[in-house]
C-alpha cells in the first residue's frame, strides 16, 4: 500500500442569519472544535472501499466500488448513493480524480454524535473536494446546494462573518472578544432537524427587505456586545424577526417559557441545537427537562 493521507474539516453552528443566509444576508458563522476525518490509503487493485466511523470508531457506513463508481456491496444503499453522487460530480471537477487504476481504502471518521446536526455532510464534502483537489463550493452547489456557510466553517479555525454571493461567497474573519463566553451554552433537543424542510418553509414566505436589513444588522452589532444584557436583546430581536418570517413560535416560547435567561435556535429551527444564556447552575433547568447533552461555549467552538 501507498502512503495514506488525511485531510481534516471541522462541523459548524450558525449563530445568525438562519434561512436568510442562503438569499444574501451576513451570518455569523463558528467552526466546531469537533469535526470529520477522511484517511485515503492507495494500493494495487481495482477497488474503492468505504468504511464510515463514528465517534466511537463503530462503522455507520461500509461500501466498495468498481472504478466505474458502480456499488459492487454496501449497508445502506441511500447513503451510498448520495455518496457516488459528490465523487462523480468531484470527478467532473477534476477528470483526474480517482482517474488511474488502483485500489483504493478510504476511511472517515465523525468527532461528533451523527445526530448533533454539527455537519456530517459539509465536513465530508469539504474533505472530498481537498482529495480531489477541487473547489468545495463548487462541489456543494453541483451537489447538495445551501448557502455554503457550513462549507466556509469547515476550513477556518475562528468566527466569521459570511455573506452569499453567487459561488465564491464573502467570508471575513472575526474576533468574539466577549467577556460573557463562560455563560453561553449549547443545549441539544435531543433530535436532528431536517433543514431541507425548514427551508422549504421559509422558501413560501420570504423575508421583507427592511428584515433581511435588520438580520445583516444584527449580526455586525454583535461584534460590539460588551455586556451580555446587550448580546441578549440581540438574540431575542432575531428570535421574533425569524418567528414573524416563518410563522413559527420561537422555541423559547414553544419549550422554555418559564426560563430566566435567553434561548436562540440554531440553523432550522425545531431540532439540533440551541444557545442559552445563564450560569453553568442555570443549566440544571434543560437538565429536568431531558436535555443532558449541554456544551459550555468554549468547550464547542474552535
Amino acid at each position: 500500500m501507498g502512503l495514506e493521507k488525511t485531510y481534516y474539516s471541522h462541523g459548524k453552528l450558525l449563530l445568525t442569519g438562519e434561512y436568510l443566509v442562503l438569499d444574501g444576508a451576513t451570518a455569523l458563522a463558528v467552526p466546531t472544535r469537533r469535526g470529520q476525518s477522511l484517511s485515503v490509503l492507495s494500493g494495487e487493485g481495482n477497488t474503492i472501499t468505504w468504511t464510515s466511523l463514528d465517534e466511537h470508531d463503530k462503522p455507520w457506513f461500509i461500501a466498495s466500488m468498481d472504478r466505474d463508481f458502480k456499488i459492487k456491496s454496501t449497508s445502506d444503499r441511500k447513503v451510498a448513493n448520495t455518496l457516488l453522487n459528490i465523487l462523480l460530480k468531484a470527478r467532473q471537477l477534476n477528470p483526474g480524480f480517482l482517474a488511474e487504476k488502483k485500489l483504493y481504502r478510504v476511511v472517515t471518521k465523525l468527532d461528533f454524535p451523527t445526530n448533533w446536526g454539527l455537519g456530517s455532510s459539509s465536513t465530508l464534502i469539504n474533505n472530498i473536494a481537498q482529495w480531489a483537489q477541487v473547489d468545495a463550493f463548487k462541489l456543494l452547489a453541483n451537489s447538495f446546494g445551501g448557502s455554503g456557510y457550513d462549507i466556509a466553517a469547515a476550513q477556518v479555525d475562528g468566527p466569521i462573518f459570511y455573506t452569499k454571493l453567487g459561488v465564491q461567497p464573502e467570508i471575513k474573519k472575526v474576533a468574539l472578544s466577549w467577556d460573557f463566553k463562560d455563560q453561553l451554552f449549547f443545549i441539544h433537543l435531543n433530535k436532528k432537524q431536517d433543514s431541507k424542510l425548514g427551508i422549504a418553509r421559509y422558501k413560501e414566505r420570504k423575508a421583507s427587505k427592511a428584515q433581511f436589513r435588520q438580520i445583516t444588522d444584527i449580526t455586525h452589532k454583535l461584534l460590539l456586545c460588551y455586556h451580555l444584557t446587550d448580546f441578549e436583546r440581540l438574540m431575542e430581536s432575531h428570535e421574533k424577526i425569524i418567528s414573524e418570517i416563518i410563522e413559527l413560535p420561537t422555541v423559547k416560547e414553544q419549550l422554555f417559557s418559564d426560563f430566566t435567561g435567553v434561548v436562540k435556535s440554531l440553523g432550522a429551527w425545531g431540532g439540533d441545537f440551541v444557545l442559552a444564556t445563564g450560569t453553568s447552575l442555570d443549566m440544571a433547568y434543560f437538565r429536568k427537562k431531558g436535555y443532558q447533552t449541554i456544551i459550555p461555549f468554549s468547550e464547542m467552538i474552535a
